[in-house]
């Protein structure tokens, strides 16, 4: 009795040590980094792949040691049936633990696509056409559907689309994408337009959003922003034509080969504003927040013209008077032949 005893006792210390050891095991194995390089590495669950299976990739890529006790502590955590599909970007030093987490979450890796004061919208489409983690499915035809879809006022595309960087997951619709870009807009737009400042010449948030792509087309340069929409508004308020020279290339449309001639700022077109008062019909371009603050917070002074200085750092001559300006543009036609000699 005392030998059968004996050995029961050895072999429930066996079991001990055994549970003991594969407990310090598993606990040193989750605990343990990743075999990951130090710049990180990328792992893509397929939609509908059991957890099994993604255990065993990720033996068979190197990044686990051991698949079956990652895929019993998932299990044991209940974690295995919370797995989300998706890309993800595996850092280095990263845990099993941690990476369970990362796969349950859903924290995928994510790409940027940032849309550029300026663009018009056929810019806005080709990018998105020619980007590569982006599921491109518009075309120009699609424009009208979509617009229907985000509930927009507006009826073309032009201006709606706010300037900004935007992050989203391998396969994101390019439908997706300009969703984000639509409601950013709506949001910003409302928010300058509850701020807006007592001099404004505009009457609704579209008209500002026309006058902001016109003032984002003529300067890039923060310092003049508000300058060139003063000079706006009071031309506006005095019914001056505008009389820019983006508006008249916009309603030239793809065909504007960069060279704007006389007859063009005769030709008549709705976005000709040498030959039209007021504004064009829509925004010529997609104006970022800094070109619709400066819209409705336009600068106060006299000036009522602007040209290009022709230095090359992108400045203009602002003059109060006719005469002035025209001093300034031929100081300008000088600039631009001594670059030329």
């Amino acid at each position: 009795m005392n030998r059968v005893l004996a050995v029961l006792a050895v072999a429930a210390l066996v079991l001990v040590a055994a549970i003991v050891a594969a407990g310090v095991h598993a606990k040193q194995f989750l605990e343990t980094p990743l075999t990951v390089p130090e710049q990180g590495l990328s792992f893509e669950i397929s939609p509908g792949t059991a957890f099994a299976t993604v255990s065993r990739e990720l033996e068979d890529a190197g990044i686990v040691t051991d698949a079956d006790l990652l895929r019993l502590y998932a299990r044991w955590t209940k974690q295995a049936s919370k797995v989300q599909a998706g890309e993800y970007r595996i850092k280095a030093g990263t845990t099993p633990v941690e990476l369970l987490q990362q796969f349950t979450t859903g924290g995928v890796q994510l790409y940027s696509f940032t849309i550029i004061e300026g663009w018009n919208h056929r810019d806005l489409l080709k990018a998105l056409e020619d980007h590569p983690e982006v599921t491109a499915s518009m075309s120009d035809e699609d424009w009208p559907a979509l617009l229907s879809e985000l509930k927009a006022d507006a009826t073309w595309p032009e201006g709606l689309f706010l300037p900004e960087t935007y992050r989203f997951p391998r396969g994101t619709s390019d439908r997706s994408v300009l969703s984000q870009a639509y409601q950013l807009m709506q949001m910003t737009l409302a928010e300058e337009w509850d701020n807006r400042g007592p001099g404004t010449p505009v009457a609704s948030p579209y008209e500002a959003l026309i006058l902001a792509s016109i003032v984002e087309k003529e300067t890039a340069r923060a310092d003049e922003r508000g300058r060139i929409a003063g000079v706006f508004a009071r031309r506006l308020q005095k019914r001056m034509r505008l009389q820019t020279d983006p508006t008249v290339i916009y309603g030239i449309g793809p065909d504007f080969n960069g060279n704007l001639t006389r007859r063009d700022l005769q030709t008549d077109t709705p976005y000709n504003t040498y030959t039209r008062a007021g504004l064009p019909p829509t925004p010529i371009a997609m104006p970022g927040r800094a070109a619709i603050h400066a819209v409705l917070h336009p600068a106060s002074g006299e000036e009522l013209y602007f040209v290009a200085t022709g230095l090359g750092d992108g400045s203009h001559k602002f003059s109060t008077s006719k005469e002035e300006h025209d001093d300034a543009v031929q100081e300008y036609l000088k600039q631009l032949r001594k670059q030329r000699n």
